[in-house]
């Protein structure tokens, strides 16, 4: 037994100190060295774009080098080509596309990626778009970012002239999309066009007015107001009820923000109203200006009225204002402000808060008062809401920026002459007012501790600006 136990030892000692003398060197192949390929491409729509990288490997004859676009208005979504170069008649939007260079070995099946983007441009991929009125002939010019106007853009680009009696202009873009470029609106008071983004013309995928825009368009379109959703779409009022653009469908799709029947029930809503996008659902706080009365409507749409719960009735009744809507405003989704003419004549600002997303449904009202300032405030007054809590007025010839905090009025230092001020706007980091005067913008700086700094004026608009977009 011992001597079985000994050597057995020795066995595993033996064992141990074998060499393994195989041979395990790996022959990796060898990579592709790719260059001259950008991260970025600007492509000008209409125009050839060319992509030729250098590659080089042991055997190029080896290589097969594939190209793809994700093109989302494609048919398939993607387009597809072969070749040591990309070559194509660059036809897609003036919009922003992801793209691929693989580089395929036969010898040994692998594949190796490389990422880029091609970004389309126009003329117009970059610019300030302005609505104006002129003589009451609407207009729409351009802006380029060199300060350039090119005025009557419109008639220019289509042969034709726009609806009268304009009230809004919005760029559209997907925000869930990244901000996918969908083309411009343009809304008068009873039509309106839409726009192809990348040449200003009447847009040829979507319905490109309107009335075009609704599944069953009514007999006469009597606009109160719009607003943009995050999809791109419109929502708003129109003949005194609600609709929302039909957005559960790709939005390269011709049906994408149309509109279906409007929210049934017995109201007729004044055309401010409120929109709040909590966890990506929209609800909306709209006036009943025959009921005088507050409502809750969904972004589906539907209308629930005053299916709500009122908090406390000590500040004012949501249910029975008694009182006229002149405008409403909404800041950080947030605090609201109503201004509303009673039948006494003078204008109050009720303040209240709003849950209508999830349930409990609760309207708090918080205060009602008589507006410091009442010769400000009439149907012409033209509103902003900042972020940080203030209200810009516009109201005659003059600016104002409100505190509803403390109540302050402060007329910005910036003057426009004789001129009735027409229109104004934040810029998208609230940096910056601009407002519509005379035939010219005026960019004022709002930044902290200023007030109204004039910074840039454009002059040479046709006729008042009525409202403005960018792209930038």
């Amino acid at each position: 037994m011992k001597n079985h136990l000994t050597a057995i030892i020795c066995f595993l000692l033996l064992t141990a100190c074998y060499k393994d003398k195989g041979n395990y060197d790996i022959n990796m192949p060898l990579t592709p060295t790719v260059s001259g390929l950008d991260s970025v491409y600007n492509a000008v729509v209409g125009d050839s774009l060319i992509i030729t990288p250098k590659v080089t490997i042991g055997n190029n004859d080896s290589l097969v080098l594939e190209w793809r676009i994700s093109a989302p208005e494609s048919e398939t979504g993607f387009l597809n080509f072969t070749g040591p170069s990309l070559r194509m008649l660059f036809g897609l939007q003036a919009n922003l596309y992801s793209a691929r260079l693989s580089i395929y070995d036969k010898n040994n099946g692998i594949r190796y990626f490389y990422a880029f983007q091609i970004q389309g441009v126009t003329d117009f991929t970059a610019g300030t778009t302005v609505l104006s009125l002129d003589n009451g002939v609407s207009k729409l010019s351009f802006i380029t970012p060199g300060g350039e106007v090119k005025p009557n853009i419109y008639e220019t680009v289509n042969g034709h002239s726009l609806p009268p009696d304009p009230l809004q202009l919005y760029y559209m873009k997907d925000q869930v999309q990244g901000d996918m470029a969908l083309g411009y609106w343009i809304i008068c008071k009873n039509g309106g066009v839409r726009l192809n983004v990348s040449s200003l013309q009447d847009d040829p995928t979507y319905p490109n007015t309107l009335a075009g825009n609704f599944f069953s368009a009514p007999d006469s379109i009597v606009v109160g107001s719009f607003q943009q959703g995050n999809r791109g779409s419109l929502v708003g009022v129109v003949n005194d009820k609600f609709y929302s653009g039909y957005t559960t469908t790709w939005n390269q799709a011709t049906s994408f923000g149309m509109f279906g029947d409007y929210a049934a029930g017995n109201y007729n809503l004044a055309p401010s109203f409120i929109s709040t996008l909590i966890n990506g659902a929209y609800s909306y706080i709209g006036f009943d200006r025959d009921k005088q009365q507050f409502v809750r409507i969904s972004g589906t749409p539907y209308y629930y009225g005053t299916q709500y719960t009122t908090t406390s009735t000590t500040a004012f009744d949501p249910t029975n204002v008694g009182m006229s809507l002149i405008h409403m405003e909404q800041i950080n989704s947030g605090d609201c402000y109503a201004y509303l003419k009673g039948t006494d004549g003078i204008v109050y600002e009720l303040k209240f808060t709003v849950s209508f997303t999830n349930s409990p449904y609760t309207f708090t009202p918080v205060q009602k008062r008589a507006f410091i300032q009442q010769s400000l405030i009439n149907e012409d007054t033209k509103w902003q809401a900042a972020i940080n809590g203030v209200l810009y007025i516009a109201s005659g010839q003059n600016v104002y920026r409100y505190n509803p905090l403390n109540q302050e009025v402060r007329t910005l230092e910036t003057a426009f002459g004789e001129n009735t001020v027409s229109m104004i706007k934040l810029s998208d980091d609230q940096d910056t007012l601009i407002a519509g005067a005379g035939n010219s913008l005026y960019y004022m700086d709002i930044s902290t501790g200023k007030y109204g700094v004039l910074t840039k004026t454009i002059t040479g608009i046709p006729g008042k600006p009525v409202d403005i977009a960018w792209r930038p």
